[in-house]
């Protein structure tokens, strides 16, 4: 304790009075007197007039004693709230705690803040809620109150320090919110009472106290500002919505009369403000879908805040001192020497009202000035730091597009201009009048990383409903997608002027992430044909230009080739590209020829990379130069594996000098690890950056083997798992596969179909192999390695035995030893996806050795530890086993063929069933490697009398029909999606195996059942799709067995409520094809239904028939408008041995004349007239 024996204050009695007063409270607290009693206490002990000074008293204790009493003061005091008359004691016990703390030493640990903030919580929610309803000298009361808490919060802040507490934080930002309410609801009460059309800004007989107001409100959110940076991604949800709904009350209020003011006091607010704004938005703890409406359309009007050319209407007072006690130790920012003014005036001082309002720079060009916190005033006149009001404006929209992008989508013609981009309408505040007419360069480079976050947010909306439309007259109607595919536009026209003009490094980075996004995101196919083609054509044209140097050269190409490999690789593939890449190709001079598209890439990628092999491959001391090098070439080799893959006719110009280029990298590589020798290797880094230019190198070879062997991926080598619904059924699904080259699209003029040419394949791919490969697939690198392998995957089944049998060879051979002896697992993926196309081409069954190395390679990597290399070897294994189904059926037409043996089936069989209980992608490509065994396995041979010699080699054991069976049931309860429409089709290649008598399976009944429960309640349209065709595989009404009831009435079912089920928009263009599908099954059913069914059956049908007569109706309405268009494809497959050589018409009438006896039998007159009257018009 301190010392007692200084020199007493005027109050006179030292420490006596403070604690005689204190202990008293603590005699009578003893007792627990009731609110109301404890009430008169305090006002009697310490807010009587007649006491004395407990100020001067408290000074002279002990720091520790004051505090202590100040904790218990405040504890006692927060109790008395529900009582009449509350008011002055909270206030006064308030201003008490205050002058303590401000002249003497207090130490409060953090329980005891803690209850400190309690107290100042209900405080608020009493005393000055209520204060604030009275008169004017209760509101005047009310705000030093205020005043006074504030204080009290900045002493708990300066005690706290960095080692408060979340739990501390949260308290003290509860009261800060309550504060911000108050001092909101008094600036409310000011603006009433200055009548409407006055606002409380304008300075009068209570401007002091408005800007006062001001002046707390920006301390305040100062104070927000400061905890949200620790606590925002910490606080719970409630608290969240707290600060959310004060803030959004804020910025109504102050953007409610549309007027947002220019001075030097009002833009620290904007600012404060903002920033609280930006970490709420920041972290989102819940939805914000309530808000982004009100939220985006007052942030809208900061993006133009203090550019202005006019003075606001209404100027706020000048920033005087005032009674009240805020900011008492704030008085104004600090500035350094060299920034100070001479004649002495601080920073924010308003007397010239001519600097009241920032002049407008609305030009073109980059500012000089990047206006950060410790930046003195811009020179271009950001006299109030307006630039920070509107960076954080920009930020809070990038916020909000994060957290709730969908809700956004229909401000975005708030946001973003419709027409006239590069015009100055000052009028007219956008994201893009920001980044174009700024001065300030960082509002410009986050305006562009808003709009690049817009861009990527609401990609896919944007390409699905964007539309350009010549815009109308002004004042009419535009609906969202011309709106959007206007912006769209605009957005080109903008961002592609910058690019052409400006040189601020960081902004034009910005600019072209923008227009990456931009590209990404726009559907060129609904906008004006010359738009892609001019934005490719302009960023050539930036390839061509060397005056920056070689640093800023690299950083801007590879911007710009990141730019051309979006625009390249924009599907679906256009003429008017096309056209532009060949523009010049075939010109009759050479500098015709050289000023195309491609011949623009393929010179800068050989003189760059020839540049980089000059000047010293690669040394230690240049090694950032030449990494930004080895981007430019990965960049180049990117947009011209682009330009390949979508434009197949590129190739042929490209090629020879891809593959010189590449065979260059090849042999200088190895010519330097000759000379180096063991004793010396080059730094890992530079090893790494050799081998990604080689892997880029490698992809685009990769490409135009792929295009010039005619590759259309592997769903084309008789591999596609829709090819037994093709035979049944006219739900064919064209699948388009990425890695397959784009070979047609609809260009006027030069032709962009590439005629398969065999022999120009096979002539290049022996070429890469005896020249390119050996080298790539021996490299010591293990990317390279890997690119290498892939380049097998690209083949086709022609060009592969077109080859040369000792090329062949060593395809076959190379794949199967990287499969079984590389030791890095991504080496062994591409190995054994090289097998898996090989393994399509069914011919390889006649090689003696060549189908075992394969299984062998495939069941050792099936065993491996990376789960990709699993994926990858059960994809092989299911290619194979559909391979070795192709060739087994056609055995019925060549006895003399041979495949496997017995044993070889054994351990396919078991390595499937193996893989079915791992990953859910190894599981689907196991399930469908048993649909395609189950197919031609022979499981009654034991009946037969003879075994046929060439066909005995498939005779299964009836066991592993039991074990497929189970598996394929445990895969379609506890598979994904994939797994289970693998499930569907699998079954449908076990129902046709013509060796089963379904009928006396004893799991066929359960088979159908998951069969009906998926077509009935799936969720997804290609699983009941696939399902309704394995219920449509049994070729008689036997198979069905006592199934057959259930699965008409299930089908019956489905079908009427199909058309009452609303489809997800991933399932739509599944849509058509499960309709035609249903229809099909259920005729193919319907026509097996006779008078000898069970009566439950034929009661049913006699229930429906007024359903089953519509939906035959309608079908016989489609095939008499359409006479000579059946539904279903009459191309006949028959090496599946499956041959329905009726079209769907014969299957409805075959379908109406079965129902017809049913219901004729059944003595149904009434029905049977109307169904012979429709059988009548189907003949």
């Amino acid at each position: 304790m301190a010392s007692t024996t200084s020199t007493p204050t005027s109050g006179g009695g030292g420490p006596r009075p403070w604690r005689t007063a204190l202990l008293t409270l603590r005699d009578e607290s003893v007792a627990s007197p009731s609110p109301s009693a404890l009430l008169a206490l305090l006002r009697r002990l310490l807010l009587s007039p007649a006491s004395p000074s407990l100020v001067a008293s408290a000074a002279v204790l002990s720091p520790h004693e004051v505090g202590s009493d100040v904790v218990f003061l405040a504890e006692k005091a927060a109790t008395v709230p529900p009582c009449a008359g509350a008011d002055d004691v909270l206030r006064g016990v308030c201003h008490l705690i205050h002058d303590v703390m401000c002249k003497t030493n207090t130490e409060i640990d953090s329980s005891g803040w803690l209850a400190l903030l309690k107290f100042l919580h209900e405080l608020l929610k009493c005393s000055v809620e209520g204060a604030r309803v009275k008169g004017l000298s209760d509101r005047t009361a009310a705000l030093n109150t205020l005043s006074e808490c504030m204080q009290i919060l900045r002493f708990s802040r300066k005690d706290f320090g960095r080692s408060s507490s979340l739990t501390e934080n949260s308290h003290v930002l509860r009261v800060l919110i309550l504060i911000i309410s108050c001092l909101q609801a008094e600036l409310n009460m000011t603006d009433k009472s200055n009548g409407p059309g006055t606002s409380s800004y304008i300075p009068g007989s209570t401007s002091n106290k408005n800007s006062n107001t001001w002046d707390m409100k920006i301390s305040a959110f100062s104070m927000v500002e400061d905890i949200l940076c620790k606590i925002a991604s910490t606080i719970s949800e409630d608290l969240w919505r707290s600060v959310v709904e004060v803030l959004r009350k804020v910025m109504d209020f102050v953007t409610a009369r549309n007027l947002i003011i220019e001075s030097s006091i009002m833009s620290r607010f904007y600012t404060s403000f903002l920033r609280c704004l930006h970490l709420v938005l920041s972290e989102p703890k819940g939805s914000l879908s309530g808000h982004v409406t009100g939220f985006v359309a007052n942030l809208q009007m900061f993006l133009v805040y203090g550019l202005r050319s006019s003075l606001p209407s209404a100027i706020p007072p000048k920033e005087n001192k005032t009674e009240f006690k805020s900011r008492t130790s704030e008085r104004g920012r600090y500035k350094p020497p060299h920034l100070r003014k001479k004649d002495g005036r601080g920073n924010d001082s308003v007397d010239d009202r001519s600097s009241d309002s920032e002049s407008s720079r609305y030009d073109l060009g980059s500012s000089d000035s990047d206006l950060s916190d410790t930046d003195g005033h811009a020179k271009n006149g950001d006299h109030f730091r307006s630039s920070k009001a509107r960076l954080t404006a920009i930020l809070c929209i990038q916020d909000i597009c994060r957290a709730d992008p969908k809700s956004l989508t229909s401000l975005w013609p708030l946001l973003l201009p419709e027409n006239d981009v590069l015009q100055q309408r000052k009028y007219r505040a956008t994201l893009m009048t920001c980044l174009i007419f700024d001065p300030i360069t960082k509002v410009r480079v986050e305006a562009a990383s808003t709009i690049a976050a817009m861009l990527e947010g609401q990609a896919l909306v944007l390409t699905q409903v964007a539309e350009y439309k010549e815009s109308s007259k002004p004042g009419s109607f535009t609906t969202l997608s011309c709106s959007l595919g206007q912006i769209l536009m605009q957005l080109h026209t903008g961002v592609m002027y910058l690019i052409q003009r400006e040189t601020q490094a960081t902004l034009l980075a910005a600019l072209f992430r923008v227009l990456i996004f931009l590209i990404s995101a726009t559907p060129y196919a609904r906008m004006p044909k010359e738009l892609l083609p001019n934005v490719i054509t302009a960023m050539c044209s930036r390839l061509l230009d060397r005056q920056s140097n070689k640093n800023e050269h690299y950083a801007l190409m590879v911007n710009v080739l990141s730019c051309l490999e979006a625009a390249f690789a924009k599907a679906p593939p256009s003429s008017d590209v096309f056209g532009v890449l060949i523009d010049g190709c075939a010109g009759p001079s050479h500098t015709q020829q050289k000023s195309s598209v491609v011949a623009v890439l393929l010179h800068c990628i050989e003189g760059e990379m020839h540049f980089s092999i000059r000047c010293g491959a690669l040394q230690a001391s240049h090694l950032p130069l030449c990494l930004k090098m080895a981007l430019w070439h990965l960049l180049l080799s990117s947009v011209l594996r682009s330009v390949v893959h979508n434009y197949p006719s590129c190739a042929n110009i490209i090629w020879e000098e891809v593959r010189d280029i590449v065979l260059d990298l090849l042999q200088t590589e190895s010519f330097e690890d000759q000379k180096c020798g063991a004793n010396f290797r080059p730094p890992k880094e530079e090893l790494s950056i050799k081998g990604r230019c080689l892997v880029a190198g490698m992809k685009v070879i990769d490409e135009c083997l792929r295009v010039s062997s005619g590759f259309k991926g592997a769903d084309d080598l008789k591999e596609c798992r829709l090819l037994d619904i093709q035979q049944i059924s006219d739900c064919t699904v064209n699948k388009s596969i990425k890695s397959a080259p784009h070979f047609e699209i609809e260009a006027p003029g030069p032709s962009q179909n590439c005629n398969l040419d065999i022999t120009l394949g096979t002539s290049r791919w022996i070429e890469v192999i005896e020249t390119h490969l050996p080298q790539g697939l021996s490299h010591a690198s293990a990317m390279v390695r890997t690119a290498s392998l892939t380049c097998f995957a690209g083949m086709t089944s022609d060009v592969f035995f077109s080859l040369p049998v000792n090329k062949k060879d060593y395809v076959t051979s190379s794949s199967v030893h990287a499969a079984l002896s590389d030791t890095v697992a991504t080496v062994r993926s591409a190995a054994c996806r090289a097998i898996g196309i090989v393994s399509c081409f069914s011919q390889i069954l006649s090689s003696p050795s060549l189908p075992g190395e394969f299984i062998e390679a495939i069941e050792f990597n099936t065993r491996n530890s990376s789960t990709p290399v699993r994926i990858t070897a059960s994809w092989a294994l299911a290619n194979l086993c559909s391979s070795i189904r192709f060739r087994a059926l056609e055995l019925q037409a060549d006895r003399s063929a041979g495949v496997l043996d017995k044993s070889t089936i054994s351990l396919l069989v078991e390595i499937a069933l193996r893989l079915t209980k791992d990953g859910e992608k190894v599981k689907s490509n196991a399930v469908r490697a048993l649909g395609y065994l189950s197919r031609f396995i022979r499981f009654n041979h034991h009946s037969d009398a003879v075994d046929e010699p060439s066909t005995s080699d498939f005779c299964g054991d009836p066991v592993w029909l039991e074990r497929m069976v189970q598996a394929l049931m445990s895969c379609v309860t506890t598979g994904n999606v994939k797994v289970q429409w693998n499930v569907c089709h699998a079954l449908s290649n076990l129902f046709m195996n013509d060796t089963l008598r379904l009928s006396d399976m004893p799991w066929a009944s359960s088979v159908y059942s998951i069969l009906l429960l998926l077509l009935r309640d799936s969720n997804n349209y290609k699983i009941r799709m696939h399902a309704a065709v394995a219920l449509a595989v049994p070729v008689t009404r036997l198979d069905y067995g006592s199934s057959f009831p259930d699965v008409i009435q299930g089908l019956e079912h489905v079908l009427e409520s199909f058309c009452s089920n609303n489809s997800s928009s991933s399932n739509f263009k599944h849509r058509d094809n499960l309709e035609k599908q249903l229809t099909f099954t259920a005729l193919h059913l319907l026509g097996f239904v006779s008078p000898k069914d069970d009566q439950s059956l034929k009661d049913f049908l006699i229930k429906k028939s007024s359903f089953l007569e519509d939906w035959l109706k309608s079908l016989c309405s489609l095939f008499n408008s359409a006479e000579d268009q059946p539904l279903a494809s009459e191309t006949i497959n028959d090496e599946d041995g499956f041959s329905p050589n009726v079209s769907q018409k014969v299957m409805l009438s075959s379908a109406v004349q079965s129902l017809l006896i049913v219901y004729t039998s059944g003595n149904q007159q009434t029905i049977a007239q109307r169904f012979e009257q429709l059988a009548r018009s189907i003949a």
